[in-house]
């Protein structure tokens, strides 16, 4: 029996619509918001709130109209991408690799490929990912290997910061092929000699599952295998495509935060001491914080959408300028998200002090999540690609991390 009909029997629902992908986001995000600060206080993995995710169809919201998918744009993608986080942050991130190995498959994919996992993520598969490793010297370097063995393939090494393995059906994988060329194998998860360790100790984004797995001789088939490398040795948008959704999490965070802070001060009921005022919502000093906070989460919501925008329109017809600009406005949204979201969450707990980490509250989660997931890619890497392409006209490096 295939995965597809093993998971068919999910019923995942299908989404047709931009609005109706937003419609059924919102949705979520609301019932996700309820147990959120529970769930991280108390490490609880959230394995019902994805399977009831993956069974909605957003899952399946850039499969590609010809393969019967929404075919959404990227502007609507980071919103949901942002709606989820908004509402429990690790669970906005875990589908950000699942929606990595979809974009992969529609720029390298075959056709049979193509429509085969498609297929599969419209019935409801979760991807995960197994990308980042600790034993190669930066993020884009890996040793894990798919070598020939007697008539087949088999493939061997382990990863770290599996954000989504834990909870996924396939675990797209990245491997080094008998001629070093680095291919990304759509492994299932329940494949003999895969296991997925959960280890991943962050003090933030402490639910998303991104800890080990490993590879033991696990046989491959051929047609499980996507090329990876030539997807950065040609102008695609899969850099930026990976990164705005990066930013989205940060927005997310951000909002989270400043709600959270919002409902903090009106809340108050006895004076803000040494203020003058009768409440904290009528403090000069506080009016002006939370002023440029919200004067600052309207213009991220503008930078994803320009950056999407920008995706879409190289997607469309890449060439190197194209796509340069794009992972530029990429970096520009995802520099401006990471200080946002420290600097919201950040605020949040200098009014909020030190009782937002009290068990009912659990306001201190911001702050971590995103001092957490801003170290994904850090803003220092963004600036200088930011700066030498205005000033010098270089264009950035094509990798996943641009």
């Amino acid at each position: 029996m295939t995965l597809s009909q093993v998971f068919a029997k999910r019923a995942a629902t299908i989404i047709h619509s931009p609005q109706q992908a937003l419609s059924v986001a919102r949705e979520l995000a609301q019932t996700f918001r309820a147990e959120a600060a529970r769930r991280d206080r108390l490490r609880e993995l959230p394995f019902e709130p994805l399977a009831s995710l993956f069974a909605s169809g957003l899952g399946a919201i850039t499969v590609p109209a010809a393969f019967g998918g929404a075919d959404v744009s990227t502007p609507v993608l980071a919103e949901v991408i942002s709606l989820l986080s908004e509402a429990d942050a690790a669970i906005g991130q875990i589908p950000q690799n699942h929606f990595y190995a979809l974009h992969v498959l529609r720029v390298n994919g075959s056709e049979a490929q193509q429509r085969r996992f498609f297929q599969e993520v419209l019935e409801g598969v979760h991807l995960g990912n197994a990308l980042a490793e600790f034993s190669s010297s930066a993020a884009h370097h890996r040793t894990t290997s798919l070598l020939p063995d007697g008539e087949g393939l088999v493939l061997t090494g382990q990863k770290f910061y599996a954000t989504g393995a834990l909870y996924a059906d396939r675990i797209p994988t990245a491997a080094r092929d008998a001629e070093g060329r680095e291919q990304l194998v759509f492994v299932p998860r329940h494949q003999a000699g895969v296991s997925v360790i959960d280890d991943w100790t962050g003090f933030g984004q402490r639910t998303t599952g991104s800890g080990t797995v490993i590879f033991n001789a696990v046989k491959v088939a051929a047609d499980d295998i996507v090329p990876f490398q030539s997807a950065f040795e040609r102008p695609t948008t899969l850099g930026p495509f990976a990164q705005i959704m990066h930013a989205a999490i940060d927005q997310g965070i951000a909002r989270a935060a400043f709600s959270d802070m919002l409902a903090f001060i009106n809340q108050r009921a006895r004076p803000w001491p040494d203020s003058g005022v009768e409440r904290a919502n009528e403090d000069p000093l506080i009016l002006d914080r939370v002023g440029q906070i919200a004067a600052r989460l309207a213009a991220g919501d503008a930078l994803l959408s320009e950056a999407g925008e920008a995706i879409d329109a190289a997607g469309h017809h890449p060439d190197a300028e194209g796509v340069a600009a794009a992972s530029v406005q990429v970096a520009c949204a995802r520099a401006w998200t990471t200080e946002l979201a420290l600097e919201a969450s950040s605020l949040l707990f200098e009014l909020s002090g030190t009782r937002s980490a009290l068990r009912e509250h659990n306001l201190d989660r911001h702050w971590r999540n995103a001092r957490t997931h801003t170290l994904h890619d850090p803003v220092r890497w963004k600036y200088p690609v930011i700066g030498n392409y205005v000033l010098n006209g270089v264009l950035p490096p094509r990798r996943g991390t641009l």
